[in-house]
């Protein structure tokens, strides 16, 4: 059944432009029965997980390297996928009433649905190969996405951003994954995760962790790869809002979480990844002090939460671990529904602008409880799942030594300032005198306000009954992350603690900060002004930079001579002949010929004089007949040598040649037409030299090897057997090489296609050309000026 659900939002986008045709908007609440049936899917595996069962299945997917399409479901892979399919349900709904009426609703249903399933495909995923395999599909779905409204050169330019910072990132996992791979002689995550220090004892671990963090940091946008997720806001709002909340963002996180037992309590894990992730925590949340457009304040916030994730995971201990589990299921809760509100804002007032807003609360009561919900969770306050967070993250970071010490003071700062851009977001466009908007403001529909307002109450519901949300999701994802049993006992109810006091501390902070938002936005708007240049400007030099590189290595490679190919390929092909015979000292070890009849060294007379008869021919036709020479004395040595046969298709492909040379000759002045320079000659006549040696030496020194006549064998053996033939030769072509054959029939043909088309199209516009009328004298004149 796990098989046919991980296809379900694949199948769902295949039919959603046609019911979208019929339905409309209302399409909505059909297309949502699919992530909605997901989701009750895997909420039956809650009771096996919690009881510390994991489930795993698949098939064969390439046997003959043990690779399987095959899925793992734990406490990590069970609440991603939770996440992904719940809050995809109130995405989509959400989606039928932000986009009512687009013409291009359609697609965009398909769109968010195929994201669905890559993201769902990605957390679930056993194999390797199909956890990369998602993983790039996850970036090129949101490329789509991002790009939605394409006619906008922002919108491309962030699409194209965000593919190629995500696709580079996944280039580098692949290889990373391979590292591991080739350490552990697994290709599962399942297995990989019993086998305990091997990969930590490698001495290849280092290389393995780069690359693994590349793909982890540019999918969680860290810095400096942060620059692709606020750009991204130029998708319509349900993308932002599933992005940011649930899906492709949290990829690296998830990743990082379930790389944790096997490459986790090492130096390099416990340094870098609090240092990036402490570092982008600060950097997103002052950031988004800076920007007024709520959908970038929230943006910036991501990136920062992001970090803090990134932060906690690094940090190794296990109460850390457990608020970073907590801070994650609340983050999405909170996020998505803070998007939501943003886009009801945007959707029914006509802005964003949170300077440009003011007194909606009345207008919008229900959008204006889910946005201050949501905001009281992302400020760590009760009776919300974001206080369990807080509290768990405070405790697990609060020690003694000067590191945990660090970590927690970037922590109270990085949670201060979300504090202070969460209450930004739900208090400033709600409350104060009414300003007014581009638009008459009121309500939403159902579809707009049914997201923000479910995940709010699941937000205060996971709170208010902890226990069971321990018991079911948060314990036993803190487990999977740790690899060991984890329990989560943090309730609602304050212990008086250092982490109290501690998140005592955030919310003052916060309210000060709160009430000095202006004067902090102006401080980081000239900083950033003094700073100048930053990470998106420098991925547009880097482009351009690439561009221009590009351009220039054409200009020299294609300079559209074809002297130069030919000589630049004979260079090349003696290079890579000679260079490693030279290094590796594989040398021929006797440069003598095989004893020859004496009819035979007339032959290689004859082809001799040939080559010098081409060298020294006056004119192109001489040359061309001449070629002929060296290979009709070939063809000679395959009938001496017992292969009649072939001699008969090299007599036939040498005549073919040379007739077919000269006919296109006919059409060419046929006069000499030598000009290089004696300097040039010898250069030309020495790369000729040293490409013919290098071949010869080449032949000589796989002449010295035994022969291994396995292949003949078996064609001699099989050839009348199963293909019922007794010319070996064409029984390879046409049978065992018939697909092969086949496709070199078809480029000869396209080829030839391509020709008589060219043939046919010049004759006819030089007959237009030449039979235009006259132009008007009055005309030409002005021509003629």
């Amino acid at each position: 059944m796990t098989f046919y659900a991980l296809f379900l939002p694949f199948i769902a986008a295949l039919f959603a432009p046609i019911l979208t045709r019929y339905l409309k908007h209302n399409a909505a609440w059909v297309l949502a029965a699919a992530p909605a049936l997901l989701f009750v899917h895997f909420l039956g595996f809650a009771d096996g997980v919690a009881h510390g069962e994991r489930f795993t299945g698949g098939y064969p997917w390439i046997p003959s390297f043990n690779v399987n399409f095959s899925w793992l479901i734990d406490g990590l892979s069970l609440t991603f996928v939770l996440l992904i399919t719940g809050i995809g349900t109130l995405i989509v709904l959400y989606a039928g009433g932000y986009l009512k009426g687009h013409r291009h609703q359609g697609r965009f249903f398909s769109f968010i649905l195929m994201f669905m399933g890559a993201m769902q495909g990605l957390v679930l995923s056993d194999s390797f190969l199909m956890l990369f395999v998602f993983w790039e599909l996850t970036s090129i779905t949101s490329f789509l996405l991002i790009g939605f409204n394409h006619a906008e050169e922002r919108s491309r330019r962030s699409a194209i951003q965000a593919l190629v910072v995500t696709g580079l990132g996944g280039l580098s996992l692949l290889a990373g994954l391979l590292i591991i791979w080739n350490i552990t002689g697994v290709s599962e995550m399942s297995l990989l995760l019993s086998t305990g220090d091997l990969l930590r004892d490698s001495p290849f671990f280092i290389a393995a962790f780069v690359l693994v963090l590349g793909g982890a940091f540019t999918k969680s946008a860290q810095f400096p790869f942060h620059f692709w997720l606020p750009n991204a806001m130029e998708a319509p709002t349900p993308v932002s809002a599933y992005l940011h909340s649930a899906t492709m963002v949290k990829a690296g996180v998830f990743l990082l979480m379930r790389l944790n037992p096997v490459m986790g309590e090492t130096a390099a894990w416990e340094t870098v990844l609090p240092i990036f992730g402490g570092f982008t925590l600060i950097a997103g949340t002052l950031l988004a002090a800076r920007q007024t457009d709520l959908k970038l304040m929230l943006a910036y916030t991501t990136m920062a939460s992001l970090g803090l994730l990134v932060m906690l995971t690094g940090f190794g201990s296990e109460k850390a671990a457990e608020g970073a589990v907590l801070y994650l299921i609340a983050h999405s809760m909170f996020k998505g529904g803070l998007f939501m509100v943003a886009g009801n804002v945007d959707h029914e007032a006509g802005t964003r602008d949170v300077t440009k807003l003011g007194g909606l609360a009345r207008a919008m009561p229900v959008t204006f409880l889910a946005a201050l919900f949501a905001a009281i969770s992302m400020g760590g306050l009760p009776p919300f799942v974001g206080f369990l967070a807080k509290e768990e993250i405070y405790a697990g970071l609060a020690h003694g030594d000067t590191w945990s010490i660090m970590i927690t003071i970037v922590a109270i700062a990085g949670n201060a300032l979300m504090f202070v851009i969460g209450f930004a977001v739900a208090l400033k466009p709600f409350l104060g005198p009414k300003v007014e908007t581009p638009k008459h403001a009121h309500e939403g529909p159902v579809l707009l306000l049914a997201g923000p307002a479910i995940l709010a109450l699941c937000s205060l519901f996971a709170a208010l009954f902890s226990g069971w949300f321990h018991e079911y999701f948060s314990g036993p994802m803190a487990s999977a992350v740790m690899g060991h049993e984890a329990h989560i006992t943090i309730t609602i109810v304050p212990h008086l603690g250092l982490a109290f006091y501690l998140s005592l501390l955030t919310i003052v902070l916060g309210v000060l900060l709160y009430l000095s938002l202006a004067r902090l936005r102006a401080a980081m708007a000239g900083l950033l002004e003094a700073i100048g240049w930053g990470p998106d400007r420098g991925f547009d030099q880097a482009i351009v930079g690439i561009v221009k590189f590009s351009v220039a290595v054409t200009k020299t490679i294609q300079n559209g001579r074809l002297e130069f190919y030919i000589t630049a390929t004979f260079v090349m092909l003696a290079a890579a002949i000679l260079i490693p015979m030279g290094i590796a000292g594989d040398w021929p070890d006797a440069l003598a010929f095989p004893k020859l009849y004496f009819y035979e060294w007339l032959l290689v007379l004859i082809a001799v004089l040939g080559q010098f008869a081409v060298i020294w021919a006056k004119n192109r036709l001489t040359a061309i007949v001449s070629l002929g020479i060296q290979g009709f004395a070939v063809a000679v040595f395959f009938m001496l040598m017992g292969a009649p046969d072939l001699s008969f298709t090299q007599f036939m492909v040498e005549t073919l040649s040379v007739v077919i040379l000269a006919l296109a000759m006919t059409r060419l002045r046929l006069s000499p037409q030598d000009h290089r320079s004696p300097f040039q000659m010898v250069l030309d006549g020495t790369i000729a030299t040293a490409t013919g040696g290098a071949l010869t030496l080449l032949l000589l020194r796989v002449l010295e090897t035994d022969f291994d006549a396995s292949l003949t064998e078996f064609f001699n053996t099989y050839s009348y057997q199963i293909a019922h033939g007794r010319n070996i030769v064409n029984v390879i072509l046409v049978d065992f090489r018939g697909i092969d054959t086949f496709g070199e029939i078809a480029v000869v043909m396209t080829s030839g296609l391509a020709i008589l088309a060219l043939i046919r199209v010049l004759p006819r516009r030089s007959r237009s050309s030449s039979s235009e009328p006259p132009a008007p004298a009055g005309e030409a004149a002005g021509k003629m000026a």
